[in-house]
């Protein structure tokens, strides 16, 4: 089982615990890949019933029609705002900026009637390591704000950014939970990057993506990797694809160590195609794990 909660984490998640008492709304960023797995049920209990919307980030790396089907929940099962999102080319941050605004004006009608001037909308951006939250905070304030990185961990700490005349964000780092109950979850986050490299093992990590390909559409991997068919362990499968792709050591032994990279990296970077490891019928096990931790 991986297990990953360095001590940054834990102070990070009592600092954002009094810190929720600052602002208006919460923006918890999730992979759209995995929406299910990448939303962090310790943030969700401390959010409560704060206002707050959802971000699928990485819409382009996820399967269309699932994306569709992702936001309907969370608006119909959940009463979320919920927004697609491509943090490279800014696709969707327009339908996000929409809904702070209205958000805004709403704060600033209720603060007109008690005789108050308006203020900025003070918004607080949340998620796992690697969603993209510092990418979406220099979308949304239009410059480079914050850096960027593609492993986890990049943002140390938390900072106040304006982004407008009427919205101020508090970029947060990214927090895990301390515990993985759930292995098939802990390797989704491991695949989507959520984990660094260094605290899983990179071959468990591709048989885990193999089988879960497989049930999505086997077809993937025969076309992928130009396999005229599939072995019926993931093991074997790993094999094949090592050897396509020229991963062999001395004596023409497949080295499974890059086999898995290979496999992993052109998940993450696309290659494979669209795809999402999990699907709305799911969503049942995020309330349950919510329930139970209250």
């Amino acid at each position: 089982m991986i297990q990953w909660y360095p001590g940054h984490m834990a102070k990070a998640k009592r600092i954002l615990k009094d810190d929720l008492k600052l602002v208006d709304i919460v923006i918890e960023v999730a992979d759209a890949r995995v929406p299910l797995s990448s939303l962090n049920p310790d943030l969700r209990k401390l959010i409560n019933e704060q206002s707050k919307v959802t971000v699928l980030n990485k819409k382009d790396l996820a399967d269309s029609e699932y994306n569709k089907k992702w936001i309907n929940y969370f608006e119909k099962e959940t009463d979320e705002d919920a927004v697609l999102l491509n943090s490279l080319t800014g696709e969707g941050v327009s339908e996000l900026k929409s809904i702070l605004n209205n958000t805004y004006d709403q704060i600033a009608s209720k603060l007109a009637q008690k005789g108050r001037n308006p203020r900025r909308l003070r918004a607080m951006i949340i998620g796992i390591p690697n969603v993209g939250k510092s990418a979406l905070i220099n979308l949304l304030a239009g410059s480079k704000i914050t850096t960027i990185g593609n492993k986890p961990g990049v943002t140390k700490g938390r900072q106040w950014v304006n982004v407008s005349k009427k919205i101020r964000l508090l970029d947060t780092p990214g927090i895990l939970w301390p515990k993985f109950s759930d292995e098939d979850k802990a390797y989704k986050l491991a695949l989507t990057g959520a984990v660094d490299n260094d605290i899983f093992d990179a071959e468990l990590a591709a048989y885990k993506l193999i089988d879960f390909i497989i049930e999505i559409n086997e077809d993937i991997l025969l076309d992928a990797y130009e396999l005229d068919y599939l072995e019926p362990l993931a093991y074997d499968i790993l094999a094949d694809i090592g050897r396509k792709r020229g991963c062999l050591m001395t004596g023409g032994k497949v080295d499974r160590n890059r086999a898995a990279r290979v496999v992993v990296n052109d998940f993450r970077d696309g290659k494979l195609g669209r795809i999402t490891l999990e699907k709305p019928s799911e969503s049942a096990e995020l309330k349950v794990e919510i329930d139970d931790e209250e």
